[in-house]
């Protein structure tokens, strides 16, 4: 009797959550849902929005003539294509160049080293530097070197790694990058090398930001091709001294200036309340941009475009191309502040900042009393090949940490194939013929049918 009163209880329930996420949604609604998710699906404008932005602006540094160009192909785009309200907001951040960069191993016998200055870094003198390197195979190993004994010398991080669907290797690696510098110059380093952020084995060398502490002396940061960090590993193995010169010339500008670009579809019952979807446009300048983030900001523009083309749902769909995320967010936090007593408002928020390889899955961040209309969108999300993920635990993009860190905005994660990501991130191998136009036609009707339920269904979506 227990067992058939709980498996009663147990079919009560799916049919219960069945018929929430019916209530939701009319079968009007679901048929422009498919409507959208068909047209998003075969359509070529994604592509051909991601073409000329790579082609006719091509990378875009934050503060560039490039990504002033930038601002002005998206203002114009979103025009072209029909959006209902188009502006821009400023966001100001430091401005910073790469200029020449180049070394080389001297002993035990000259050879030519691949690398590149990271974000932020200082220059070499203007001949510049040379010294013997110290291998360290963690950030922790050289936190925990004694005081000075990096004195003259050059600290080399050699941290590898690990390749993953999720890209969660990012993360552990990515402090290497991040302090570095700052951990060396403490233990007397002239110069910081440390291995790309990279599971490539091409010899491109990956660059990215790095931050100085005020109070310790800031020295030149490099990231080392693969390869090449494998070549000096080996000769340290073998025991030789290995010494190496660095010529890295870049710029502090001081406080630059840059914009959001933002497109918005006005909602027919609730205008005010909207879905934020977006990426950012600014890239690293070795690059064009394809994948990071050239392809978030193609896909997102034309999800908008194809849920208009169909009907005006009852909440805004608003675009958001945020400025000068590589140099640390900070179109992110103009956009937050600027709207910080209006955040409310946003019912649903997913940045595309992954590359374009297929979405395989999808998650949440929101009340529990909103995972009906979760589960409603996922079912639609199927077709494309797109699993519910039901732990509602979702982080979102890099541009979403300033909303989630300070407020409870419903937070939604469209999880893309990143097995591959990082073998082009951040380098000058980051350009167009690395996207599949098949994989970004489904990315952007993953968007477009997740915007467009957010924004249409019976009941508002909140945050925890």
């Amino acid at each position: 009797m227990k067992f058939r009163s709980l498996l009663a209880f147990g079919f009560l329930s799916i049919g219960l959550s069945t018929t929430l996420q019916a209530e939701e949604f009319s079968q009007q609604q679901l048929e422009h849902v498919k409507q959208v998710r068909e047209a998003a699906s075969q359509s070529n404008l994604s592509w051909q929005l991601l073409e000329s932005l790579t082609t006719e602006v091509g990378p875009r540094l934050p503060g560039t003539e490039n990504d002033k160009k930038a601002v002005a192909w998206a203002k114009a785009q979103f025009e072209q294509l029909g959006f209902d309200k188009v502006w821009l907001e400023e966001a100001t951040f430091p401005e910073w160049r790469r200029y020449h960069e180049s070394a080389k191993i001297l002993v035990p016998s000259e050879q030519p080293l691949h690398l590149t200055a990271l974000g932020n870094s200082v220059s070499t003198p203007k001949d510049g530097l040379s010294g013997e390197i110290v291998l360290f195979e963690t950030l922790d190993e050289l936190i925990a070197a004694p005081n000075n004994s990096l004195a003259g010398k050059i600290a080399f991080i050699n941290y590898r790694m690990n390749r993953d669907i999720d890209g969660n290797g990012y993360g552990p690696a990515v402090k290497a990058r991040s302090s570095g510098a700052v951990e060396a110059a403490k233990k007397g380093a002239i110069a910081y090398m440390m291995r790309s952020v990279s599971t490539s084995h091409h010899r491109f060398a990956h660059t990215g930001g790095s931050h100085y502490q005020t109070g310790i002396t800031k020295i030149p940061a490099t990231a080392v091709a693969n390869p090449d960090a494998d070549q000096l590993a080996r000769l340290v193995s073998a025991g030789h001294n290995v010494k190496v010169s660095l010529n890295i010339q870049t710029e502090n500008l001081g406080e630059g200036t840059s914009y959001n670009v933002i497109g918005e579809f006005t909602g027919t019952t609730f205008p005010d309340q909207y879905v934020l979807i977006g990426g950012h446009l600014d890239s690293w300048d070795l690059g064009t941009g394809a994948l990071d983030d050239g392809a978030g900001v193609a896909l997102t523009m034309a999800a908008a475009k194809h849920i208009a083309d169909v009907k005006r749902p009852k909440r805004s769909v608003r675009v958001v191309l945020f400025a000068a995320e590589e140099l640390g967010l900070w179109g992110a936090k103009a956009y937050f502040k600027k709207h910080q007593a209006e955040l409310d408002r946003i019912v649903a928020a997913s940045e595309s900042d992954f590359g374009a390889d297929v979405v395989y899955a999808f998650e949440s961040n929101v009340n529990a009393a909103s995972l009906p209309v979760v589960r409603a969108i996922a079912k639609q999300l199927a077709p494309l090949g797109v699993t519910y993920i039901g732990k509602n635990g979702a982080h979102g993009g890099p541009d979403l940490i300033p909303f989630k860190n300070a407020t409870s905005a419903p937070i939604f994660a469209l999880h893309q194939d990143g097995t591959d990501y990082f073998d082009y991130h951040h380098t000058a191998d980051d350009t167009l013929d690395k996207v599949d136009p098949a994989k970004l036609k489904q990315n952007t009707a993953a968007y477009a049918v997740f915007a467009l339920m957010a924004a249409d269904a019976k009941t508002k979506i909140s945050g925890k």
